[in-house]
């Protein structure tokens, strides 16, 4: 399939944070972009505002009549139900039909690919490279899961030689991508609903590394059973990020490379996980041949991203975090991080478990993460795509736990809980809804406190 020779793209469930990187990717392009999504979101309504006309029913006489003709590609997510009427009435016509990580492998294919793996760090490592390739000048475009705090969007870039992808390991989705330089980041037990046991997602990720049959181009962890260039924080590497202190809120650090010591980085990202992640996209982009200068000069500009140890509130008697954080290893980095910058002071954790499967499958692990908080608040779990599972709840979950101080609220009654707690140190975490809280809950310690 030839993209050059698309004239329409037509996404069903524009919404999702990688569907709507790729159509804001296909606009800057020139195709005419048009999708269906379920529900409005803030996703959406800056689609609508950037001139992609969406539409919240399934309904085929809401598609603009030019989309009906041969080369219109039609992408859709995999949270669509089959019988949605709309792909099905595409599927009937013989339109060419893809999911994202097919389409992401046909850009990929033509392009520089610079592909970041692992079941945590890839939103923030892309995030981090695609900052310093766009600032460096290069021709890029990057793929973000996430929002960047710099551009207020997942898409950085309007390039059309080089892209950075989030090599997604969720239905072996990264096997569809052809990239030139990756790194591996974490890979611990995840998505167990999709591929069972840890060997088997060990197995998937030792295939995405195969694509990579240079491998000096791959960026690795010291731990992992794969072949490839180890990155580490204090430790002997071939990348390794060293003399770390902190000042002026930031971390600063030197990096030594194979032909150089880069002195006095400066990262204001915290937690020792945000050092690594900087850490593989400093050795990605060095590899490539971005100038040390432009690495330090976007480093230190670097500003996050959404929902990524989000500050919401930061006075001197109040402290409110957001963080996706939804597996007990990302908990870890959280409570890692906030101890390190608030030593001694009380931390209150607010968690929605996502999924019933991941809260079956690793209940003891969040258990113990959770337990390190001062004080936890337990919300219901997110069932995102799954149905309820029977025995696996929030209450299930908490009787594991080992603080004096946790309990089990509705939403309506958050609020009230977090007001009549009496720690310094906020923090709302996990991937569902949770973060459409956010807000309101901001609000109401602003105007408590």
């Amino acid at each position: 399939m030839n993209l050059n020779q698309i004239r329409n793209v037509y996404f069903i469930g524009i919404g999702g944070i990688g569907m709507s990187n790729l159509a804001r990717y296909f606009k800057n392009l020139g195709k005419q972009v048009c999708g269906y999504d379920k529900t409005p979101s803030v996703l959406t309504n800056e689609l609508i505002e950037s001139g992609i006309s969406i539409h919240f029913e399934d309904a085929i006489d809401l598609i603009p009549k030019d989309f009906f003709i041969e080369n219109t590609l039609v992408i859709i997510t995999p949270a669509v139900p089959v019988t949605h009427s709309e792909w099905n009435y595409f599927v009937e016509r013989g339109f060419e039909i893809k999911k994202r990580a097919e389409v992401l492998g046909l850009i990929t294919k033509d392009t520089f690919c610079f592909a970041v793996a692992g079941t945590h760090g890839k939103t923030t490592t892309s995030g981090i490279l695609g900052h310093i390739l766009h600032e460096s000048r290069a021709d890029v475009t990057a793929f973000i899961g996430g929002i960047v705090e710099n551009y207020n969007s997942n898409l950085i870039g309007s390039g059309t030689t080089i892209t950075v992808v989030e090599a997604d390991e969720f239905d072996r989705s990264f096997l569809h991508l052809h990239p030139n330089i990756a790194c591996i980041t974490s890979m611990d037990a995840d998505h167990l609903d999709i591929y069972g046991t840890s060997k088997a997602i060990e197995a998937s990720f030792i295939e995405f590394a195969s694509k990579i049959t240079d491998k000096t181009k791959l960026f690795i962890t010291r731990e992992l059973p794969i072949e490839g260039v180890v990155c580490a924080v204090d430790e002997d590497a071939v990348y390794k990020a060293f003399n770390v202190r902190v000042g002026d809120g930031s971390y600063i650090f030197d990096v030594q490379t194979p032909k150089e010591v880069i002195k006095d980085l400066h990262f204001g990202l915290p937690g020792r996980h945000n050092l690594m992640n900087a850490l593989m996209a400093i050795a990605m982009a060095n590899l490539f041949g971005t100038p040390t200068e432009a690495i330090a000069k976007a480093l230190a500009s670097f500003k996050g991203i959404k929902r990524r140890f989000s500050y919401q509130i930061k006075t001197e008697s109040k402290v409110y975090i957001d963080d996706y954080a939804h597996h007990p290893t990302e908990i870890n980095a959280v409570n890692q991080a906030v101890r390190e910058l608030y030593p001694g002071q009380k931390v209150l954790a607010i968690f929605q478990p996502h999924l019933f499967s991941r809260t079956r499958d690793f209940a003891d692990d969040f258990a113990k993460s959770l337990s390190v908080f001062d004080e936890v608040i337990l919300l219901d779990i997110y069932p995102a795509r799954e149905q309820p599972m029977e025995g696996v709840n929030s209450q299930w979950l908490m009787d594991k736990m080992t603080n004096v101080n946790r309990k089990l609220v509705v939403k309506n009654d958050l609020i009230p809980s977090i007001l009549a707690s009496d720690a310094t140190i906020i923090v709302t975490i996990g991937a569902g809804d949770i973060g459409e809280l956010v807000p309101l809950i901001k609000k109401a310690i602003n105007e408590t406190f």
